[in-house]
């Protein structure tokens, strides 16, 4: 038998776990909304390797610039750029890559990509990671993207033959400031 005060009750928890859930839906909903990410994969690395790369396609409803990183697996996330200059591959950091309107912008090995830097631990395949990309709009607002990455030794969908052109498979990767 229902009671007035445990009906009031019923009323009130359902009541809460609504607006919970809307609340919760519009959060994930606001951060998700101009920015779509497809594809995440992080390199596995070995023990002893302090850096590894991050790589996705990014594709943004507005313009937006991806800015920074993080992850608790590392102790630095850094936005990247490999480019031939002459006959040598360099790689540096970039404050900002330009995301333009409804374009995909690839991240990918030998190309741009997030550097996951200081590594705690080693990333072991078929593990994911939690990873937090941070974003500026064309206003300068900032936002941010929590993903669960998975762990892997190459790009969803590619061929299991070969190593990917330009990248040595699970080799330690130095990274100078």
């Amino acid at each position: 038998m229902t009671t007035p005060k445990s009906h009031a009750l019923k009323t009130y928890c359902f009541s809460l776990v609504a607006l919970t859930t809307l609340a919760l839906t519009a959060f994930s909903h606001a951060q998700t909304t101009n920015i779509d990410v497809k594809d995440a994969w992080v390199r596995t690395s070995v023990q002893g390797q302090k850096a590894t790369g991050a790589f996705m396609n990014i594709t943004a409803k507005d313009d937006a610039k991806l800015v920074g990183a993080s992850s608790p697996v590392a102790g630095l996330g850094e936005v990247h750029e490999m480019k031939m200059e002459g006959d040598v591959m360099k790689m540096r950091a970039i404050p900002a890559l330009d995301l333009p309107a409804g374009k995909t912008v690839a991240l990918k090995p030998g190309g741009f990509h997030v550097m996951l830097m200081d590594l705690k631990t080693p990333l072991k395949k078929d593990s994911t990671i939690p990873l937090t990309l941070r974003f500026k709009d064309a206003q300068g607002k900032e936002s941010t993207l929590n993903l669960q990455v998975n762990v892997s030794t190459q790009a969803p969908g590619a061929s299991s033959s070969g190593s990917m052109p330009g990248h040595m498979q699970n080799a330690p990767m130095g990274h100078k400031h």
